[in-house]
């Protein structure tokens, strides 16, 4: 059996078999499938990959879920994440100015008399 190395998904195409691959798959009554080793490697499929199933007009449709790294960051990147947030709030916030009484409640004068 050859291993192939695993291409991004958008390298999926390298992988379908172009020949129309099928196989029966039974259901357990705990809902569990297992799809044959000529499917999984038809779609190099690995233990523990993701699929999404989704029911179609035509059927059941399994596919490849796409799924995306996690960035994990040090105590050091962190630091420079909350101090170029801070410099972005001192520029965002406005500079303190003299008020001018703007939107501030005006006293009516006294109504004059006929």
């Amino acid at each position: 059996m050859r291993d192939h190395a695993r291409p991004p998904i958008a390298g999926m195409p390298y992988y379908c078999n172009t020949a129309m691959v099928k196989a029966a798959i039974t259901i357990t009554s705990r809902g569990v499938i297992t799809l044959p080793a000529r499917v999984r490697r038809a779609l190099g499929l690995r233990a523990d990959d993701q699929l999404i199933a989704e029911v179609t007009p035509d059927g059941l449709l399994l596919r490849p879920a796409v799924t995306l790294p996690v960035e994990i960051y040090t105590p050091q990147r962190e630091r420079e994440f909350d101090e170029a947030e801070a410099d972005l709030a001192s520029v965002l916030q406005p500079a303190a100015r003299p008020s001018r009484g703007i939107g501030k409640a005006r006293k009516r004068p006294p109504a004059r008399s006929r």
